[in-house]
């Protein structure tokens, strides 16, 4: 059964479009909480909701908690959070569900709504289509005698704080390090500097100051190509960049940014050299090269489909703790039950403090296999799996690269594109490949 509402990451679009609306936002928490209550054995159900600092959150927020109200739930709010803050705040409150108002990485004029479940991972499938086919049922409001409660969590962003610190090794600090902070205006913008300053750590700030409208606008994990330039300014010893709702991490020193992979690579190593490592889950988008090192030192290396609910799912089927993407999710298991920035963040710096080295030393044995990506618009009615052509001309460049490099053609989940990425150790021959095989595809309007 297909979903009408929930994508691979909750529900998102432009604000004031459907399902964007204080409307559907009611509705939704009303159906939700009808779900839940009738999943808990004593149908006494408390949720907590949180938001980043899109403008938008505050009418969102006021809906989602009438919507649950009026179902008969009970209501924590914990005001701007990073998502992963609302994650472990449920577990932490014995909640049976957590509510994230965010659309991440996106601009102000987007927002979205996604669910955690009482153990902080995503909703299972079967709830979120029973969700949807409550929702069918229109508006409901329960008795005023049964009306749910709501409730502030007032010390809710100090209390994600000291778990942030719990996940950094009790035995070492972050004295001596002077860090660059980059909080994309977003949700960690009160959260991430006094993680790092409490460790011990000089902090130096940048997007901390959201207006509204300012979240992810040229700063944070999806603009970093200055980054580099403005931990050297700064004269910082390393950098740190976070998105909107603080579930990516990129970082960098003065010369060089250091993205999700690579990252990736520094926790596998040192955990496999510490105390040994199993696997590591990577996605379809994961570079060439970081398979092929891991490979090389004996670990095992799954790809998932692109998105971290797709990580997390191989990861527990896998029975492994440890995986990411180049994006900036990075998901480790053993320290949260999904993806955070600030947390990831901690296990590479314990890495660099604990070795005595840097991002550079520590990387040095790793160069990222060039990747040539190109979005192919089509035409109406092109299905570009029955295209013998391009089929045949895939089959042969993957036979040519084998070894050395690899070919990934797939769909736009969202828009009538292809997309068409090579790996290739020469970049030359990867961008040539590239666009052969992307001008075999048809171009629509």
């Amino acid at each position: 059964m297909s979903r009408k509402y929930f994508g691979t990451d909750g529900v998102r679009g432009r604000v004031g479009n459907t399902p964007i609306t204080p409307e559907f936002a009611m509705l939704l928490a009303q159906a939700a909480g009808r779900v839940l209550k009738r999943w808990t054995h004593d149908g006494e159900v408390g949720v907590f909701i949180g938001k980043d600092t899109r403008v938008s959150g505050y009418m969102l927020e006021a809906a989602m908690q009438a919507g649950f109200l009026s179902a008969g739930v009970d209501v924590m709010l914990g005001g701007p959070l990073p998502t992963p803050a609302v994650a472990y705040l449920t577990r932490a409150q014995r909640l049976n569900a957590g509510v994230v108002i965010s659309a991440s990485h996106n601009p102000f004029y987007d927002n979205g709504i996604k669910f955690f479940s009482s153990k902080g991972t995503k909703l299972p499938d079967e709830l979120e289509l029973q969700i949807e086919k409550e929702m069918d049922r229109g508006y409901q409001c329960v008795d005023s005698a049964q009306l749910g409660k709501a409730r502030r969590l007032d010390d809710a962003s100090g209390r994600y704080v000291e778990f942030c610190k719990s996940t950094f090794p009790s035995d070492r600090d972050l004295k001596g390090l002077k860090i660059y902070v980059d909080c994309a205006n977003g949700a960690a913008y009160h959260i991430a500097p006094d993680v790092y300053h409490e460790l011990g750590a000089t902090v130096v700030c940048d997007g901390d100051h959201p207006d509204g409208f300012n979240i992810n606008e040229g700063v944070g994990a999806t603009h970093t190509d200055t980054l580099p330039q403005r931990v050297a300014k700064a004269g910082c010893d390393i950098g740190i960049a976070l998105d909107g709702d603080a579930d990516r991490l990129i970082m960098a020193d003065s010369e060089k940014v250091y993205n999700g992979d690579l990252l990736l690579y520094l926790i596998a190593k040192d955990r496999l050299v510490r105390r040994g490592l199993a696997g590591v889950v990577g996605t379809l988008m994961t570079n060439f090269a970081v398979e092929k090192k891991l490979k090389s030192l004996g670990v095992a290396f799954h790809r998932a489909k692109v998105g971290d609910r797709y990580v997390l799912e191989t990861l527990q089927k896998e029975g492994l703790q440890l995986g990411g993407e180049g994006s900036g999710h990075l998901i480790i298991l053993d320290k949260q039950t999904t993806g955070d920035g600030i947390v990831s963040s901690l296990q590479v710096l314990a890495v660099l403090v604990r070795n005595r080295t840097t991002l550079r030393d520590a990387l040095a044995e790793v160069s990222l296999t060039p990747q040539v990506l190109i979005n192919r618009r089509y035409p109406k009615g092109y299905v570009w799996t029955d295209d013998e052509n391009l089929q045949r001309a895939i089959a042969e460049v993957s036979a040519r690269l084998e070894g050395k490099g690899r070919v990934l053609v797939r769909a736009s989940g969202t828009e009538p594109l292809v997309r068409v990425m090579v790996e290739c150790e020469d970049a030359s021959e990867a961008k040539q490949v590239c666009e052969a095989l992307a001008g075999l595809i048809p171009a629509g309007q």
